[in-house]
């Protein structure tokens, strides 16, 4: 044999070898992939299963929206109603919507459980969870409510039907992740909203004509959107000076679209959107933004006027910051909050002035605005028939 041929043969069963390894390594990447594909699918078909939606959709917009709901089916109308009965001197009124107000912790778990579509079991086992955090999370309680019920209700669908003794599986896994993260994390998130909160409301005492265009464009502008500006403002505690830019925003918003669409959609668009909500208007804006614009400019100008002319602060419920004049709960949140420091002796009186702020502020200047913005963006053309058009 000659040493050319003995080299040669070395050189194919070294070939041979290296292409061995590489069909192992290969065959081993391709088990290593279908294997985790396979956990992976496992998972996705799980969560499919028990309709757990891990996306910001669910969570930061029909939970939110659900949330503020929730707010004001308890908190709200326990306000309203407390407010009437104590002015009208009606005390079954005031028992009543002290009861409503009791139950805001319960209300917001029981609604954000709602928007998840939790089974029975859970929905009902997240009252006690929803009482536990707004407790705990104080000032800042509707936001811990919010995160620790998100949480404990995909807990609880994770484990509901899973095992013969059901009935009592799901309301103690709920309750006890529910319960002990709002132990351990509600105060903190309390105080985090608080703060937050807090920072916003300083800066618009110390800058009242700047915060006050910025809250009342930004509280406005969620409004409208599809979340929810009542419970970012319950969540934030906003009050005071911010809090009345917040309600000038919002009445922007909905006013100004009620008047400005009111050639299209007439007296049936004026009611349902400046009694009921701007958002109505959400998908003309995705078609034509620049339906936006005249709203958004009078929010601009009246949050600047509500804090540095008139002062206007809202000292009643938080949640009623981002309401505008939806129900009229805005400008009955500001009433309360005059009644309750003319109690508290930090205001002699309520004013011609006072009424004449919030008039202004809350239905003239948001419709004229608006109503003169959107004129002229028209003959323009940049808002032309049909763009604000409702089916209602």
């Amino acid at each position: 044999m000659t040493i050319s041929t003995v080299r040669s043969a070395a050189l194919g069963a070294a070939a041979r070898s290296d292409s061995a390894r590489c069909a192992t390594s290969a065959d081993a990447d391709v088990a290593s992939d279908a294997h985790q594909n396979g956990q992976g699918g496992k998972v996705k078909r799980f969560l499919a299963r028990k309709n757990i939606e891990i996306s910001p959709k669910r969570y930061g917009v029909d939970a939110l929206s659900a949330m503020a709901q929730g707010l004001f089916a308890s908190l709200l109308i326990g306000t309203i109603l407390s407010t009437v009965g104590e002015q009208a001197g009606i005390g079954a009124l005031v028992t009543i919507g002290g009861f409503a107000k009791a139950a805001t912790g319960f209300a917001m778990a029981v609604s954000i459980g709602f928007a998840l579509q939790c089974p029975p079991l859970v929905l009902f086992s997240l009252a006690a969870v929803g009482g536990a955090a707004n407790e705990l999370g104080g000032a800042g309680g509707p936001l811990a409510v919010l995160v620790v019920c998100i949480f404990a209700a995909e807990a609880g669908k994770a484990v509901s039907g899973e095992t013969k003794i059901d009935i009592l599986v799901t309301p103690i896994v709920t309750i006890g992740v529910g319960v002990g993260l709002s132990l351990w994390w509600a105060p903190a998130i309390g105080a985090a909203a608080s703060a937050v909160g807090g920072a916003i409301m300083w800066a618009t005492d110390l800058q009242p004509f700047l915060m006050g265009l910025i809250v009342s464009v930004l509280v406005g502008v969620a409004l409208t959107l599809p979340i929810s500006s009542a419970a970012i403002c319950a969540a934030l505690s906003l009050t005071g000076l911010a809090g009345g830019a917040a309600v000038a925003g919002c009445c922007a918003q909905m006013i100004g679209f009620a008047v400005m669409s009111f050639r299209e959609n007439g007296v049936g668009g004026l009611v349902a959107q400046g009694i009921g909500t701007s958002m109505l208007q959400m998908g003309n804006i995705v078609k034509n933004p620049r339906i936006w614009i005249p709203p958004t400019v009078a929010a601009a100008i009246t949050g600047p006027l509500a804090t540095c002319v008139f002062g206007l602060q809202m000292n009643g419920p938080a949640v009623a910051s981002g309401m505008g004049t939806c129900g009229l709960v805005g400008q009955i949140g500001v009433y309360t909050g005059w009644v309750n420091d003319v109690a508290a002796g930090l205001k002699p009186a309520i004013t011609a002035f006072d009424w004449a702020g919030l008039v202004l502020i809350c239905f003239v200047l948001p419709a004229v605005l608006a109503w003169a913005t959107g004129l002229l963006l028209r003959r323009f053309g940049w808002i032309k028939p049909g763009d604000l058009k409702l089916d209602l």
